[in-house]
């Protein structure tokens, strides 16, 4: 077995498992109850399969035919940048839209925290501006 056939089979299992994680999210967009649900299935498989994919191919590319590709190199990093954090962009936005979580959700963590939130800006919202103390630490001195 040489160089070639060996980097020709990991370049093969690293497309296979990237078309495999992308059907796995195709199927979780299909199936899974709420948004949430949806967009987790979306952002986490579809992220590890064009990674695998774009992986994949600089490796060909690399080994068999000698170029090393920076748009690829540039891809895979603004992938795996921005996909994670628009998925929770999207999902943190669908929350405060007050889109309902599906029946078989068991337990909301962020809520607690966007009601304690709501009560500090209802709070500040009540309090007249004249009796307002400036806040120790935002660019006020004590001294």
């Amino acid at each position: 077995m040489n160089a070639t056939t060996i980097i020709e089979i990991v370049v093969s299992v690293l497309v296979i498992t990237g078309t495999l994680m992308s059907l796995i999210s195709s199927l979780g967009i299909l199936r899974l109850p709420d948004v949430y649900n949806r967009a987790h299935a979306s952002t986490k498989s579809a992220t590890l399969g064009i990674l695998s994919i774009l992986l994949a191919a600089f490796f060909y590319f690399l080994f068999t035919h000698g170029v090393s590709s920076i748009r690829l190199l540039l891809g895979i990093a603004f992938v795996f940048l921005t996909a994670p954090v628009s998925g929770h962009i999207i999902i943190r936005s669908a929350h405060r839209s007050k889109v309902p979580l599906s029946d078989t959700s068991v337990q909301d963590d962020l809520q607690e925290y966007l009601d304690s939130q709501e009560a500090a800006e209802d709070q500040d919202r009540a309090e007249p501006a004249g009796d307002k103390k400036p806040k120790p630490g935002l660019g006020t001195s004590e001294a």
